[in-house]
């Protein structure tokens, strides 16, 4: 699957350059126009490095670096300014950015520090588990096996990895676009209802020994894996 950057800037002549020379790369490129937008895609869609503008209505980039970094959220922040002042860099690190490029600015160079960062980002990653669990339930990803309450549960490839992205974010809301981008990927033209579909096999086979339901329907959100009733 390939990698995710999120661009915010408020000049749609750069959002427009950036989109276009970042897929040609290889990514999987989204935008936003402003600083409210752009800290709404973040948290929904958990890109894998964010190209920031400083400048921007609603909210500028020091305060949507600022409040991601205090959600904990740690991905790579290349932020991009008109202004060439020490003072300016030295508070764009302080508040959590990784990198700091003034405009105008080369091309080459910015994809230069963009494959910089996502190397840093996966030279410092932690190993995966081979196993994680929630309350009852055990997934096993070397054997790829699933069981609750200490019966197996057999799944279809799809059916694993649409568990495995619950299991990966256990009560947070998952939007139907982000399932279906991470699970189908963005050029699917299959069947419209076909999350709702496996949504409803996943928990036929999850509840199949009279397990309660983990997975809980957001209506107008999407959906989360939680143990309420």
């Amino acid at each position: 699957m390939r990698e995710e950057i999120l661009v915010i800037d408020d000049d749609e002549k750069i959002t427009s350059m950036l989109r276009r020379s970042l897929t040609f790369e290889g990514y999987s490129v989204t935008t936003a126009n402003d600083g409210l937008e752009g800290l709404r895609r973040i948290l929904e869609q958990e890109p894998r490095l964010i190209v920031l503008d400083v400048m921007m209505p609603k909210l500028d980039g020091w305060e949507v670096c600022r409040r991601i970094r205090e959600s904990g959220i740690d991905v790579p922040v290349l932020m991009l300014t008109a202004k060439d002042e020490v003072a300016d860099r030295v508070k764009g690190l302080d508040i959590g950015a990784d990198d700091y490029l003034v405009k105008p600015f080369a091309l080459e160079e910015l994809l230069a520090r963009v494959r910089v960062l996502l190397r840093r980002r996966v030279e410092k990653a932690p190993q995966p588990t081979s196993r994680i669990e929630y309350e009852d339930i055990v997934m096993d990803h070397d054997t790829r096996e699933v069981f609750r309450s200490g019966k197996r549960i057999e799944l279809t490839t799809k059916e694993f990895e649409l568990l495995n992205l619950f299991m990966q974010n256990p009560k947070r809301v998952l939007s139907r676009d982000l399932i279906m981008e991470k699970i189908w990927g963005y050029d699917y033209s299959g069947e419209s209802n076909v999350l709702e579909v496996y949504i409803a096999l996943l928990r036929q086979k999850t509840e199949e020994h009279g397990g309660k339901r983990i997975i809980q329907t957001v209506r107008g959100a999407g959906y989360v894996l939680r143990g309420d009733s």
